[in-house]
């Protein structure tokens, strides 16, 4: 008997903690890696103030993404309940309670704050953390606050929910950037905002066809696209998203910075990237979750892990 009782106190703790995890969505804090591209861009994955400046801030900024998700939830609970995939989210299945939702929410909050200020405290190799961590945490609850307003009112009006989306990268982007000290060039911020912009309308792409299929919007902005827009949309972002790169990598700032003018022959990989994500988007049918593709596609983990591996072969070896 005392076995059987402890067999399910263990599994409720199990349960609870599987819709916990599945409300703070870890798996999507994938998408804050673009809180080390400054580091990774910079050349400076060797330095170890940079290195931690960075992690600090990552750590901070997926801590605040979970708080954001819990929002999501809890203003999206009616509806989700009515969607036949997202009805089992664990609000509107009933795993977790509102109450218990929003104190989860606050507590993601108080993690990012205490990870920022505690992080920020320390002092490696003569670089004092305190001198950007104002600049970090307005950027982190700036980003709280617009996607707080993004989930409440802004995600109905299209165009407008996915410019927000994207901005919200290049914001992770900046607090990486303030985070090291590291001087971001026009280039890569530009390149990353269209290119979470071109993400964003590939996703919607999906909820258009559902609402074809279906006759059903998943979005209350889904009416306001189109096949024709969404594809031109795409066309557009990933055109300059892949002109941005190659103006990056031969600016004149980034050779003077990394002591080398073959970056741009990593432009293939990027090309190979996007061309992938359009045929998975549009041959397909499946650009739903961008972060569910990045884990489990193949061909783009190759083509990124040999972007990555030439990037830094070039920026230390050449």
């Amino acid at each position: 008997m005392a076995n059987l009782f402890t067999m399910s106190f263990f599994y409720a703790i199990f349960a609870s903690m599987k819709d916990i995890l599945r409300l703070i969505r870890p798996k999507q804090w994938l998408k804050n890696v673009f809180v080390l591209v400054p580091m990774f861009f910079g050349g400076a994955l060797t330095d170890g103030a940079t290195v931690f400046a960075s992690l600090v801030a990552f750590l901070a900024f997926c801590f605040i993404a979970s708080a954001v998700y819990c929002f999501n939830d809890i203003i999206d609970v009616e509806a989700d309940r009515r969607h036949p995939v997202k009805c089992k989210r664990p609000i509107a299945s009933g795993a977790i309670s509102m109450k218990a939702a929003y104190g989860l929410m606050a507590l993601m909050v108080v993690l990012s704050l205490l990870t920022l200020t505690l992080g920020f405290q320390f002092q490696v190799s003569g670089f004092r953390f305190q001198d950007s961590f104002l600049s970090v945490l307005g950027i982190i609850l700036f980003y709280f606050l617009l996607n707080l307003a993004y989930c409440a009112k802004l995600k109905q009006y299209a165009i407008v929910d996915v410019c927000v989306i994207a901005f919200g990268f290049v914001l992770r982007l900046l607090a990486g950037g303030f985070a090291t000290g590291i001087v971001l060039s026009k280039w890569i911020v530009m390149m990353t905002f269209l290119l979470t912009l071109f993400l964003s309308f590939a996703k919607r792409r999906d909820d258009v066809i559902r609402m074809e299929a279906t006759g059903e919007a998943p979005r209350k902005n889904t009416i306001r696209y189109n096949l024709t827009f969404i594809n031109q949309a795409i066309t557009i972002t990933a055109s300059v998203t892949l002109v941005c790169y190659i103006m990056y990598t031969i600016s004149p700032e980034v050779v003077a910075r990394v002591h080398t003018d073959y970056l741009y022959l990593t432009t293939a990989y990027v090309l190979l990237g996007l061309l992938r994500y359009i045929q998975i988007t549009v041959v397909d049918k499946k650009s739903g979750d961008p972060t569910k593709m990045m884990l489990q596609d193949r061909f783009t983990q190759v083509v990124v892990v040999l972007w990555a591996l030439t990037f830094l072969l070039i920026i230390y070896f050449l």
